[in-house]
C-alpha cells in the first residue's frame, strides 16, 4: 500500500523539482507534469510528481493524516498503559 502526501514545489531546475512536504524537501521529476510550477501542491510516487492537487485538497489530506496520526499515537498509549498494570 502507498500512501501519497501532497508537497509544495518550492523550486524547479530543467525538469526536475524539490517537493516541500512540511519542512523535508526531496527532489521529484516533472517529466509527468512538465506544466507544473512553484508554489503547485503535487502528489509524488517513486520520484515523479503524478498530479496537482489543489490548496484545499492538500490542507484536508494533511489534517486527515494527523488525526490519524494522534489516534494511532493514543491507541499506543492505551496499550502501554495496559501493558503496564
Amino acid at each position: 500500500m502507498c500512501l501519497a502526501i501532497p508537497g509544495k514545489i518550492v523550486s524547479i531546475d530543467n525538469n526536475m523539482a524539490i517537493i516541500d512536504y512540511g519542512g523535508v524537501k526531496k527532489k521529484a521529476s516533472l517529466m509527468v507534469l512538465p506544466d507544473a510550477v512553484i508554489g503547485d501542491m503535487v502528489i509524488v510516487h517513486a520520484g515523479f510528481a503524478i498530479s496537482k492537487i489543489s490548496a484545499e485538497d492538500a490542507k484536508k489530506t494533511l489534517e486527515t493524516f494527523e488525526m490519524l496520526n494522534k489516534a494511532k499515537a493514543k491507541e499506543i498509549s492505551q496499550t502501554s498503559e495496559k501493558a503496564d498494570k
